[in-house]
């Protein structure tokens, strides 16, 4: 791929996803920070407000990665891009977004239950709330990042880091390739986006030798430990891919686990 079509695809696509976020994101905290209270009925007329809002932002964010990785492949492949447009279920997390956005309430009310003033069980209601709405757009690209690059014959991807400051995780996992049969893992506040590899022969696990041996050096510095022969620590079972019930592939470290059924108290 040219360099200079490369970083002006890359350029419009990073802000034309930027700015779908924000605008989202402070669309849904400002409803939930203009409800008088945050009650039952206050409940149903934020889901009523936001929910339509939500799904319709999460359609726009799979149309640009579909046209962002269409003219990517077409370069590639010297062909025309023809993005054919992506099909997205309301339900991303395959349980139905009411019932997902009305989480941030519970969890306020849970807060107010175990003794939090309202003004802190609200912060935290209210961090749930960023959280999801953050987690399902980058699930929306995730999707449908998958169908354009299976319909453009792509069979395998990496995650490029997105801006200049990114976490420890994005960052080891984007050396890495991945398989465009299999979602790319992702996890709360992540902002990478899946990017296709060319040709269908497998380039190998590692494909960015040096910034590994930068994340590395990094690591070293800061704990005073590191082997990237992964002995000293083991970061391969360090940092891993966890499968979560309704996210899916999910960026992890092995100490970190998820609640299910059997954790909640009364069920």
């Amino acid at each position: 791929m040219g360099e200079a079509l490369q970083a002006a695809l890359t350029e419009r696509y990073d802000a034309l996803s930027a700015s779908l976020r924000d605008r989202l994101l402070g669309f849904v905290l400002s409803a939930f920070d203009g409800l008088s209270s945050l009650r039952d009925a206050d409940a149903v007329e934020f889901l009523d407000r936001v929910v339509p809002v939500i799904v319709s932002t999460q359609a726009q964010m799979g149309q640009i990665t579909d046209a962002y990785l269409s003219a990517v492949m077409a370069d590639m492949l010297g062909t025309t891009a023809a993005p054919a447009g992506v099909e997205l279920p309301e339900a991303l997390r395959g349980v139905p977004p009411e019932e997902v956005y009305r989480r941030p309430f519970v969890q306020t009310w849970t807060e107010l239950a175990d003794g939090k003033d309202f003004l802190d069980a609200r912060s935290i209601g209210r961090n749930r709330l960023l959280s999801i709405t953050e987690t399902d757009l980058q699930l929306a690209r995730t999707h449908a990042a998958q169908q354009s690059m299976t319909r453009g014959g792509a069979k395998f991807f990496r995650r490029r880091l997105n801006g200049s400051k990114n976490c420890a995780l994005c960052t080891i996992a984007s050396t890495q390739r991945y398989r465009v049969a299999e979602l790319m893992p992702i996890h709360p506040g992540c902002h990478c986006k899946p990017e296709p590899l060319p040709g269908d022969r497998d380039p190998g696990q590692i494909i960015d030798e040096q910034l590994l041996k930068e994340a590395h050096d990094a690591v070293a510095r800061g704990i005073g430990a590191s082997d990237a022969g992964g002995r000293a620590p083991d970061y391969r079972q360090v940092i891993i891919t966890r499968q979560h019930g309704e996210i899916g592939p999910l960026l992890a470290v092995r100490r970190q686990s998820f609640t299910g059924p059997e954790d909640i108290p009364g069920r």
